[in-house]
């Protein structure tokens, strides 16, 4: 959490983002115990994604528990989970959407989240599993504009640890041992099948391949933002000479920017537009995930939303 924080200058608010389980109650006592040592402040919020019969309560609980930290302010979020790719997508899209507002509505500069070595490596293990590229296998980084993931070289059974000998009683997610979810499968049976079958350390291991190639993908995706500022970026002659590793970056952004939910976007769906450039031969449009349609028209990959 120092390391963390050691950058702002005194005075700075910061948040941390707090459903009341483990990681992210852990999360928020190590904020309120370090922010006012550093000379920061340190405040909370709490999304209730309305997903389930108690989950305003579980918002107040985790609200009411930042509170008994000294955290100043403390805001509850209600947000509507609706869209595209399924409803984990949707939901993670309307946390952040409110995250990011109660940042701005508070004017803080760090938003902290409380994903844990063990969020790493499932993470890793699901982008190797669907296919979707370095970009997926590089897992979250450390810092992405205003959130901050001070615990990504955690272990999830410190946190627990830590709630334990703080006296606090995180909330146990339902959701966390329903199989229905790609990411549950993985946490309950693929890795302690791996670790199982090759020994202990999978998932550090993971998380380390996560720093390794974070580094290449990033100096990809400069190379790839520099295309799309310049002029008639989707122009399929211009995309055409670009390294296939550029060329998918610059296409995975478009679809993006135009409604395809990222977690939902495969690296199979870009490599069926990358024919557009690469393979055209008058085939017509590629249907992709949140209602977006991929076509090539005039020399130039056109991005429609159809919903």
């Amino acid at each position: 959490m120092r390391e963390t924080l050691s950058d702002l200058p005194p005075g700075t608010l910061v948040l941390a983002a707090c459903s009341g389980g483990a990681d992210s109650l852990a999360l928020a006592a190590a904020l309120a115990f370090v922010a006012p040592r550093l000379g920061l402040r340190a405040g909370g919020v709490t999304v209730d994604h309305g997903l389930q019969e108690e989950s305003a309560r579980t918002a107040a609980t985790a609200a009411g528990a930042m509170a008994s930290f000294g955290m100043d302010p403390v805001l509850s979020r209600a947000v509507a989970v609706t869209g595209g790719g399924g409803p984990e997508a949707a939901a993670r899209a309307a946390r952040y959407q409110a995250l990011q507002g109660a940042a701005t509505e508070t004017g803080a500069k760090a938003i902290l989240l409380g994903h844990t070595l063990d969020d790493q490596a499932e993470t890793v293990l699901l982008g190797l599993a669907r296919g979707s590229g370095a970009r997926s296998l590089a897992g979250m980084p450390p810092r992405r504009g205003v959130f901050r993931r001070p615990l990504l070289g955690v272990r999830r059974a410190v946190t627990r640890d830590a709630c334990a000998a703080l006296g606090l009683d995180p909330w146990q997610d339902p959701h966390n041992a329903d199989r229905r979810h790609a990411r549950v499968r993985v946490r309950l049976d693929a890795l302690p099948a791996l670790e199982a079958a090759l020994g202990p350390g999978v998932a550090e291991a993971l998380a380390r391949t996560a720093t390794q190639l974070r580094a290449d993908a990033e100096i990809l995706d400069n190379l790839a933002a520099e295309r799309i500022s310049a002029d008639s970026p989707l122009a399929a002659d211009s995309l055409r000479e670009l390294p296939d590793a550029v060329r998918s970056r610059v296409l995975r952004s478009a679809a993006i920017a135009a409604g395809c939910p990222p977690g939902a976007l495969t690296a199979g769906h870009v490599a069926r537009v990358a024919e557009l450039v690469t393979d055209f031969r008058g085939q017509r449009w590629i249907d992709l995930p949140g209602g977006v349609r991929a076509s090539r028209r005039d020399g130039q990959v056109m991005f429609v939303g159809t919903t």
